[in-house]
């Protein structure tokens, strides 16, 4: 089972604590997004777990504690946004100097190819010009490029729930733009640098291709990259819960909706800065999911049963 922490939230910068607390205890249990009241119990046992896939913007609060996974056998590699936009868009997210401290700290550890990053998503506006992302672009290239062996751009999308916060900062861009002279400039101009230092380009869940111009359609989590780096072989089963153009592998994610402080305008799991800020008070870095949910007696019951088995399946079960 590959673990995905998270696409719903940064359990990086906000929740380490949390993440290495269910660690050390071998589960953590999850809500289903859907359906609040289903509730998933997910073995977090090293023989349960094929890789780890993090998500993050600022790494730096779960550096510190790594070993912890290195001595216990897990792998696990990092999907790193960084794209130094103004607070307008993007209330809370680390200094960029904070950024590629992580960055680069990660990389030395790692090593380049388990340190991704993510341009992502490309959002354009008033502010937010393609000159703009040029300029922006190659000034992050000048420092990361070193530290990582691909780079994962995407243009943001118009989801019904972030339709309202985009538009608010002026956006003009619509699905046509991707097609403009001046989009595809900017995505050559990314390639073109890219080839300086042989990084490879991928896009994220993109109907377009864009492969003429250099950028293959990616998979953030990657069953490729997984035997590249540490000599896993696994069959690609495509996650059906995914939007149709995402070409990720199965994977179990543990964080929640509405709970990452980061304050992104365009991000589409969280439906308001202020609901994330609720939610936070919520949680309890020693309750075993995210936020603190009802336990009934006979969720307990499967919990202490869990504990006592002596042989991990790595099967999740699902828990009313």
């Amino acid at each position: 089972m590959i673990i995905s922490a998270s696409r719903r939230t940064d359990i990086p910068a906000f929740y380490s604590e949390w993440f290495f607390k269910r660690i050390a205890e071998g589960f953590c249990t999850v809500p289903n997004p859907f359906n609040s009241k289903q509730i998933s119990l997910v073995d977090l046992h090293p023989q349960a777990v094929t890789a780890i896939v993090f998500w993050t913007r600022n790494p730096h609060p779960l550096i510190k504690n790594l070993s912890t996974l290195d001595e216990r056998g897990y792998k696990y590699y990092f999907q790193f946004t960084i794209n130094n936009y103004p607070k307008l868009y993007e209330k809370n997210n680390p200094s960029l100097e904070t950024a590629v401290s992580g960055f680069r700290k990660l990389s030395d550890r790692l090593g380049k190819g388990k340190v991704i990053w993510r341009y992502d998503p490309i959002l354009f506006t008033d502010d937010l010009t393609v000159d703009f992302h040029i300029s922006n672009f190659t000034k992050l290239f000048d420092e990361l490029s070193d530290f990582t062996k691909r780079i994962v751009i995407s243009i943001v999308d118009n989801y019904k729930k972030t339709q309202r916060r985009v538009s608010a900062l002026q956006t003009n861009y619509t699905e046509e733009q991707v097609d403009k002279p001046e989009v595809e400039k900017l995505l050559k101009h990314i390639v073109t640098l890219a080839k300086t230092k042989n990084v490879e380009v991928e896009s994220c869940a993109e109907a377009k291709s864009f492969a003429y111009i250099g950028i293959e359609h990616g998979k953030c989590i990657d069953d490729k990259l997984l035997k590249k780096e540490f000599d896993i072989d696994l069959n690609y089963k495509k996650d059906k819960g995914q939007r149709l153009p995402c070409g990720c592998m199965i994977s179990r994610d543990i964080g929640i909706n509405n709970t990452c402080l980061m304050g992104c305008e365009y991000c589409y799991a969280t439906i308001s800065h202020n609901s994330a800020v609720n939610n936070r008070k919520k949680h309890d870095p020693n309750f075993s999911s995210l936020l603190v949910h009802k336990m009934s007696e006979e969720m307990e019951e499967n919990i202490k049963a869990f504990k006592q088995q002596q042989n991990f399946t790595g099967k999740q079960m699902v828990l009313f």
